[in-house]
């Protein structure tokens, strides 16, 4: 069952990199208190990620984070090493953390997952952008197909007012 504006987060482990290597994140940790705009993408370094969905949160960090965002946070079923070093490649900085669902443990408790076996990529994560009022779904943009419209970073701006 794919989750829908008004449930909660559920409960699962992200990745993130550290100075001293990964560490866990729970999502009760990323959402709970926090407004969040939590994106994600089919795979670091992929032509449309790479090009245009990530950048597009790099580039309005600043404007969403003004209309009371805490953090914005990119996720794929990739790990935190791929992670990090995509958003090293992309120059994010702390303007987007970089949080890897290597096993799609959330994606799939989500209900987002993606067959991309059809291209050599196996279980990956749909592409979605959603904005979370502590722990809670506000706003939920799923594309369809290899659309890339709904999940933008200008979308958000918008939800939030």
């Amino acid at each position: 069952m794919t989750i829908k504006e008004g449930d909660k987060i559920p409960d699962a482990t992200l990745m993130t990199m550290t100075d001293s290597g990964p560490k866990p994140m729970s999502t009760k940790e990323l959402f709970d208190g926090k407004k969040v705009a939590l994106f994600s993408v089919p795979g670091a370094f992929t032509p449309t990620c790479s090009a245009q969905h990530l950048p597009g949160f790099v580039d309005n960090a600043d404007a969403i984070k003004a209309k009371g965002v805490d953090t914005i946070a990119c996720m794929a079923v990739n790990d935190a090493f791929v992670m990090s070093a995509w958003g090293a490649d992309r120059n994010v900085g702390d303007k987007v953390l970089m949080l890897g669902d290597g096993n799609a443990e959330l994606t799939n408790k989500m209900g987002l997952e993606l067959d991309a076996s059809g291209f050599g990529l196996g279980t990956r994560g749909q592409r979605f952008s959603m904005i979370v009022d502590n722990g809670v779904v506000k706003n939920l943009n799923i594309e369809e197909g290899g659309a890339f419209e709904k999940s933008k970073a200008e979308v958000i701006l918008e939800q939030l007012g």
